[in-house]
């Protein structure tokens, strides 16, 4: 894509829904912490699986590991993960694909996770096994019902993952412990769930610094082309 075709493309992207939608996400991330109505973050990660077909050079102390620029395909894994960011407390789930079955599992255990919770407000991006309808094809209604009564979803702009704070976990979790060729998802599985709950017994909290003040002076050209009343924020 042309540079700059795509700053035209990213224009057309910010919309009075996509500031409507960002407002509301920045307000919640600004609410004092609440034990019965925690704020959580999902989403997916895909996981390429992959193997060496030479041998890798040993290890030596004090230098880089080095790999040949072969390697072989073994398909892939999917890593489903949410985070509570002002507590630090974390779930996740290693699949081998991402459908509304597994969407529908994922928070069946989060909701369990939170047996005191009154009600869940999730953010998440807006993929289409992302709803309240996966609840009813996973189980019965009664079950399906009581997850929609304890899940809200709080939808993301279209291409504004950088809202979602688990996108900060997701790049921990490439950095520390995907940086490498991995053949299996057994692998995946058992190094995924122990780097989570690692950081969940540590209390490793996420921060946000970004406010709906920030975003009004930051993206005041896009707020006044929605309406042109919004120059007062510039």
């Amino acid at each position: 894509m042309q540079p700059h075709r795509k700053r035209q493309w990213c224009i057309r992207k910010i919309t009075a829904q996509f500031l409507a939608r960002l407002e509301i996400i920045l307000r919640l991330y600004c609410l004092p912490y609440d034990k019965d109505y925690p704020v959580i973050c999902f989403d997916e990660r895909p996981c390429f699986l992959i193997g060496d077909t030479i041998e890798p050079i040993p290890m030596e102390c004090g230098k880089a590991a080095k790999e040949n620029y072969a390697y072989s395909k073994h398909g892939s894994c999917c890593v489903l993960a949410a985070i509570e960011p002002k507590t630090g407390k974390r779930l996740a789930h290693v699949k081998k694909q991402r459908t509304k079955k597994e969407f529908a599992l994922f928070m069946f255990a989060l909701a369990k996770a939170y047996p005191e919770a009154i009600k869940l407000k999730v953010v998440l991006d807006n993929l289409n096994t992302h709803g309240y309808a996966a609840f009813y094809e996973e189980f019965d209604a009664e079950t399906a019902a009581w997850l929609t009564d304890k899940i809200e979803f709080i939808f993301t702009p279209k291409s504004a993952s950088w809202l979602n704070m688990i996108e900060i976990e997701f790049s921990a979790l490439s950095r520390l412990c995907l940086n490498r060729r991995i053949p299996c998802m057994n692998i995946v599985e058992s190094e995924v769930l122990h780097f989570f709950k690692e950081r969940s017994q540590k209390g490793v909290k996420i921060d946000w610094q970004f406010t709906q003040e920030d975003a009004r002076k930051k993206l005041n050209r896009r707020y006044s082309e929605v309406n042109s009343s919004n120059i007062k924020y510039k």
